[in-house]
């Protein structure tokens, strides 16, 4: 068996909304198969934190970090000549996003803009500015964060699941139309992971018990799960698999009456 299609060795990831949760484990991953990371986060405490834990874990490895608000057009390019002084770039992960949930009709025009920014646009316009970059190499992979509310109802909110929805399609266009650049483009869909920000609503007993009656696995996820699948969309491993959204869900996508 080659070995090296499950090893990173010599490739360098950018993963924002890098400081915890999701980005974090996805950065503890892409570690562990000997990827070096280039890390965003807009909380610049939290990240030099989160950057320290990782380089004691990985003694060596290059991990390097940049405060910046993905929903900006001036600090996405700031990221883009960031990673260009780095020497480049193999992998991107798109996982900054943010909610606010609300009735449709209760939400300012200044919160579902400002949504669609972080959780689609900032997205869409890292992936064109890291083209250049990701075509340099023969073969470079971009994963997204999607989420199960692009792909059903769930209590989320509309603008939430719009621009979910918006970026699974997103996913599928790059991935046919880059394609013969050499880039694979993925996306994962989580249902309830447990982290900080699905704290909140998951701490209410009858919430919880409603969220664990529609999972078949009877559980809530964990940052891990969804890190497994963005490490392998981003193995050789995986080099025939694009447009593809993987839901890593407990079977909640699946679940009938």
């Amino acid at each position: 068996m080659d070995t090296n299609r499950w090893r990173l060795d010599g490739q360098t990831a950018l993963i924002t909304g890098a400081s915890a949760g999701i980005g974090l484990a996805i950065a503890r991953e892409l570690l562990g198969f000997g990827a070096d990371l280039l890390l965003v986060a807009r909380d610049a405490d939290a990240l030099a934190q989160a950057r320290d834990e990782l380089a004691d874990e990985f003694p060596g490895r290059g991990i390097h970090g940049l405060s910046a608000d993905v929903s900006g057009d001036e600090d996405r390019h700031e990221i883009l000549d960031w990673v260009e002084d780095h020497g480049g770039l193999q992998l991107l992960v798109n996982n900054a996003g943010g909610n606010v949930t609300r009735p449709t009709n209760d939400y300012s025009e200044d919160e579902w803009r400002g949504l669609f920014e972080t959780n689609l646009f900032s997205a869409f316009e890292l992936s064109r500015l890291a083209h250049p970059l990701l075509t340099r190499h023969a073969s470079s992979a971009i994963v997204n964060i999607g989420s199960v509310s692009g792909l059903t109802h769930v209590r989320s909110g509309v603008v939430y699941g719009m621009t979910k929805a918006a970026l699974h399609q997103m996913t599928r266009n790059l991935a046919c139309e880059w394609a013969e650049d050499g880039i694979r483009v993925n996306a994962v869909a989580p249902w309830y992971i447990r982290t900080r920000r699905t704290s909140g609503p998951l701490s209410d007993p009858d919430y919880y018990d409603e969220v664990i009656a529609r999972t078949p696995m009877r559980r809530i996820g964990e940052p891990e799960e969804v890190a497994a699948a963005v490490g392998f969309l981003c193995l050789p491993a995986s080099s025939y698999v694009t447009g593809e959204c993987i839901a890593v869900d407990g079977g909640f996508l699946r679940y009938g009456f």
